[in-house]
């Protein structure tokens, strides 16, 4: 195949989330001498891109989203350690944790493999996170933004509890805070003083990048 034969079926395989192809193509590619980033900013990514896409416009589901979110997902954990010697750029980092008290992950997950498809260097840790396992990420990982996940409607006082965390730590004005899950609403998100929400994971994408580019603006970054 052609490097453009490859990048082609890498798209395509991605978008209905063939797993196994694609790391078949991804292991084709890197044999035949192509970079991680071309595979991954002319194809990897692009596809990821679409699948939000149709999501938004109701012509994917979850499940669609999913199985081509892991076929990225395998194909990125073997670049992934080729593009660290490289030194290719991500976007931003992005530290991710569903709060203490909950044990829900399947929405942060694909959040997770959304946010690495579009370049985020990201930091899980996981479920039950408490404030202080939070504040501990920050200082050791110094993200760009924080997000903080809820499935119950229980656990989303903690978002309240994290952000005075972080004030307390004298972190927040160093990073943007984002939040979600099922019983998140906009409103919500305003209340606790969070600077983004989004619905679904590839919102979460498009806000991620909207608000990191406003701050950097503003900082002149």
């Amino acid at each position: 195949m052609t490097d453009e034969e490859i990048l082609r079926a890498l798209y395509d395989e991605t978008l209905v989330g063939n797993g196994p192809r694609v790391l078949e193509l991804t292991h084709a590619g890197l044999d035949q001498g192509m970079t991680p980033e071309t595979m991954l900013f002319d194809a990897l990514i692009p596809s990821l891109e679409e699948v939000g896409a149709r999501f938004e416009r109701g012509d994917f589901f979850v499940p669609e989203m999913l199985v081509a979110g892991r076929a990225m997902a395998g194909a990125l954990d073997l670049l992934r350690p080729l593009l660290a010697e490289t030194g290719a750029q991500t976007v931003g980092t992005f530290l991710m944790s569903t709060v203490k008290g909950d044990v829900h992950d399947i929405g942060k997950n694909l959040v997770n493999i959304m946010l690495e498809g579009a370049g985020f260097h990201v930091i899980d840790l996981g479920v039950q996170v408490s404030p202080e396992k939070m504040i501990a990420g920050v200082l050791e990982h110094k993200p760009d933004i924080v997000g903080f996940s809820a499935f119950l409607t229980t656990t989303m006082p903690m978002f309240k509890a994290n952000i005075n965390a972080l004030q307390k730590a004298g972190l927040r004005e160093s990073v943007i805070v984002m939040v979600g899950g099922a019983p998140v609403t906009q409103e919500y998100a305003d209340a606790v003083g969070a600077d983004g929400y989004a619905a679904d994971a590839s919102t979460a994408v498009r806000r991620a990048k909207e608000l990191l580019a406003r701050k950097r603006t503003a900082v002149g970054v």
